[in-house]
């Protein structure tokens, strides 16, 4: 009398294994790859008028627009949030920005790219220059982290770290954070030569992550994003003040449109900090959910060649022979596969280029700070009574 219930029992659990095998991959399902750098209160046209060779060469090998918006509060904690998950904070409910004497750990209310990205398949990671991003860290999410004990360190630690992950066989989707130019735009001031220097150290390593993952032949399947958080005026940053709200936002990698400058063809929108989350979900084959904030950029991909809007005007490509000792990203990647066998070595990509700036409708033309350290601050933001000034 109890065979036919066993039989039955065996049979529903065969055919259950299939749906909980696809419920839980082991491989990521592509072999692409998504490396999000994030240089902590980097203003637009600082950027522009600073010696960035790294990022210059990225805007010729990529898409980019430089009017791009962070959240309202204009704040490190709740503006990464944003650009990780897709939502504004009032949605993903991570609205503080220092570390707070919480009985347990918070994360954020919706998954961050990091949890899809794992859910999918893909293997994840995060380096951080503050100790306050363990708010990223929830338990079964995260392959590789390393986020500081303390405040803030310096980019040459974060690169330090960045680089052993790498080396050690970096993660498909990779979050890195350099905060010394927020760090130095607090002590001194932004648009400040020191503050220069700060962007100048960004550049430098970021060119040096970009190198060492050519070394290893990673760049070609993989997109890369680099924004900011926020920008800053005086010694702070806040809401309500375009010199704070508006961020970078470069897009390179595997069938992304080159040298395209997005407000010439996407007239239609602002890009938005959450619209990072939504554009790596959607080059990793990663359904978005249509309720989030962010969407995806799907204007910096090609499509055959073809303006993505009929009334566009095409950009062309520049077709200059590259000057002596210059190197692109694409260029590193093949000269990293020529170099194949030998000791990795962190091949330089930067390329000093003509710094040409596109002005955005002026309508949404932020305001350019003076080039001293006596412009005058942006408002201090408070966020469920904790002021936002500081790191």
């Amino acid at each position: 009398m109890t065979v036919a219930p066993r039989k039955f029992l065996l049979a529903l659990l065969a055919g259950l294994l299939p749906l909980l095998t696809a419920a839980a991959p082991t491989t990521a399902p592509t072999n692409k790859r998504v490396l999000i750098i994030s240089i902590d209160g980097c203003r637009p046209d600082l950027l522009l008028r600073g010696d960035t060779p790294t990022l210059h060469q990225l805007l010729d090998e990529g898409a980019y627009t430089f009017w791009a918006q962070t959240t309202a509060v204009s704040v490190t904690i709740p503006s990464h949030v944003s650009m990780l998950t897709g939502a504004r904070p009032q949605v993903h409910q991570i609205e503080w920005n220092h570390d707070l004497p919480l009985a347990h750990p918070v994360y954020p209310a919706v998954p961050t790219l990091f949890e899809v990205a794992h859910n999918a398949g893909y293997t994840t990671g995060i380096v951080a220059g503050k100790s306050k991003f363990d708010v990223f860290l929830k338990p079964g999410t995260m392959d590789v982290s390393w986020v500081p004990s303390t405040e803030v360190v310096s980019n040459r630690e974060v690169l330090s770290h960045v680089l052993s992950v790498i080396n050690a066989g970096p993660p498909q989707v990779l979050m890195v954070h350099l905060p010394e130019t927020d760090k130095v735009g607090h002590a001194v001031g932004w648009a400040t030569p020191q503050y220069m220097a700060a962007l100048h150290k960004a550049d430098s390593a970021i060119g040096t992550i970009l190198g060492t993952l050519a070394s290893k032949q990673l760049l070609e399947n993989t997109m890369i994003i680099v924004t900011a958080d926020h920008g800053g005026a005086g010694k702070t940053h806040g809401p309500d003040d375009p010199r704070c709200r508006n961020i970078p936002w470069i897009c390179v990698g595997p069938g992304v449109r080159r040298g395209i400058d997005l407000t010439s063809i996407a007239t239609d929108r602002t890009i938005r900090t959450e619209d990072t989350f939504a554009t790596a979900c959607q080059f990793l084959g990663i359904p978005v959910d249509p309720k989030l904030d962010g969407r995806p950029v799907l204007e910096v991909m090609d499509r055959s060649g073809q303006e993505l809007l009929s009334d566009a005007v095409p950009v062309a490509t520049p077709t200059a022979a590259p000057t002596a000792g210059s190197t692109s990203v694409a260029k590193a990647s093949a000269q990293a596969k020529s170099t194949a066998g030998s000791a990795p070595v962190a091949v330089a990509v930067p390329v000093k280029v003509a710094k040409v700036e596109t002005p955005a409708p002026a309508s949404t033309q932020p305001t350019t700070a003076p080039a001293d350290a006596n412009e005058p601050a942006s408002p201090m933001a408070t966020v469920n009574g904790h002021s936002t000034d500081g790191q």
